[in-house]
């Protein structure tokens, strides 16, 4: 690659905060860049977003051009081994996915790794952390919306969002001209419909609103904490034409994981049967991207059951690598049930205006496409919604909405239990 070439792509990083490797199939994705995006008078804390995998010797040498590929303990490495030699029919069916998509996983590691500009840019997240003093403080006094949508009290809870009277004034006078709007908090469509982000406020708690996005937050209804996926018809468009172009879904899949640590509560696989996918799609079609783990029961689900039932054709699947913020990987390879990537399944929700043609070959959605990122906090998933939206079908202007949101994107509808979750002001830093 020329050096122009490789400057201009390092400037368009620096902005997008998203890199490609051409000869890779692949993408580096560096979510604090692209969430920062969404902001005006708000950025989003790198101490507060990369949490997790800061500890390296690399930082110390600078040296990137040797860094370990895999930091595995012997004993689970010995372990894994065993395990190996003995495996049921389902986890063999693992195994040979695994096994197809690896070589595609090697090369984008290997491109990372050979990309020595783009690892240096990393260097300062780990300066961040340490003046930060990490993460320590984001675990207290969080609101538990899930907590709060339990108890009889939850139709009656409200948020205060502070609404810009003129936007001009945001811009030159700090924000200082807004008025108060209260509106219910649960089974609200809550907008913020400025070029500029809101803040707003919840039981002595600031949130920050990207510029124009919404969520609709749903309430639990029962004693298990179960979300009554029949609110999701309260999205559903009176126009198919007004529906949604690129849905993701991020869904509690029931795990042993999840459940142990407590961090969110999980659904049985039968209850996202009823998710009316079909009636959300814009009436051009819709890209359906579905986070899976690498259980070979649930990818049979998904496959069998419920693609078929929400009427989505599967088309491929994307892969999202995980790596430390020295480049290496967060776990070797091949460890059979600790692997560094997540599986993103793609496929096409059939619209009124989509013919069959376009249903069996639509915008040429490449094989095995992997994207590359330091993982945030526990089950947070990148922002790939941009490179997504290549394979839309309709128009480019698409209209997207994440189901089981954590978090709120410009210019997406966010749903689910907690759509606010990391949109408290802690993760966020004052941009002046």
């Amino acid at each position: 690659m020329a050096a122009s070439e490789s400057d201009d792509r390092l400037s368009a990083f620096s902005k997008s905060g998203i890199y490609r490797f051409d000869d890779a199939n692949a993408f580096f994705v560096d979510p604090v860049r692209v969430l920062n995006r969404c902001y005006t008078r708000f950025r989003v804390s790198p101490s507060a977003y990369y949490s997790r995998f800061f500890p390296s010797s690399i930082f110390s040498t600078g040296n990137y051009n040797n860094v370990p590929k895999n930091s595995g303990k012997r004993k689970r490495r010995e372990k894994e081994k065993k395990k190996s030699q003995a495996l049921n029919l389902r986890e063999q069916m693992a195994d040979r996915r695994h096994q197809e998509v690896r070589v595609a996983l090697l090369k984008a590691h290997e491109a990372l790794l050979g990309a020595s500009q783009v690892l240096e840019t990393l260097r300062n997240l780990r300066d961040d952390v340490e003046e930060r003093g990490g993460d320590s403080i984001l675990r207290e006094n969080e609101l538990d919306f899930v907590g709060l949508g339990s108890v009889w009290q939850a139709p009656f809870y409200e948020i205060v969002l502070k609404v810009n009277e003129d936007e001009a004034a945001v811009e030159n006078a700090g924000g200082e001209s807004y008025y108060q709007k209260v509106v219910p908090l649960f089974e609200t469509h809550v907008a913020n419909e400025a070029s500029n982000d809101m803040e707003a406020e919840l039981l002595d708690h600031k949130y920050i609103l990207p510029k124009n996005s919404c969520f609709y937050m749903v309430w639990i209804e029962n004693l298990f904490r179960k979300s009554d996926l029949r609110q999701i018809h309260n999205l559903i468009p009176a126009e198919s034409d007004c529906g949604f172009n690129l849905i993701l879904i991020d869904p509690p899949w029931e795990n042993s994981s999840a459940h142990q640590k407590l961090k969110y509560p999980t659904l049985p696989n039968r209850y996202f049967l009823s998710l009316p996918i079909k009636q959300l799609t814009h009436t051009a079609g819709a890209l359906v991207a579905l986070w899976v783990t690498n259980r070979e029961k649930l990818r049979n689900f998904v496959e069998n059951e419920l693609f078929p039932k929400w009427g989505v054709k599967y088309a491929t699947t994307f892969y999202w690598l995980k790596v430390k913020a020295d480049g290496s990987l967060i776990s070797e390879l091949d460890l059979f049930h600790h692997r560094p990537y997540e599986c993103l399944l793609l496929g096409f929700s059939h619209g009124k205006e989509m013919n069959s043609e376009q249903l069996l070959r639509p915008n040429h959605l490449p094989d095995n496409q992997v994207f590359i990122s330091v993982p945030g906090d526990y089950s947070r998933k990148p922002p790939i919604g941009e490179i997504l939206l290549d394979y839309v079908p309709g128009f480019k202007h698409a209209r997207c909405i994440e189901l089981f949101s954590r978090e709120m994107i410009a210019g997406w509808t966010s749903w689910g239990n907690e759509p606010l979750h990391f949109q408290d002001s802690k993760y966020f830093l004052k941009y002046n």
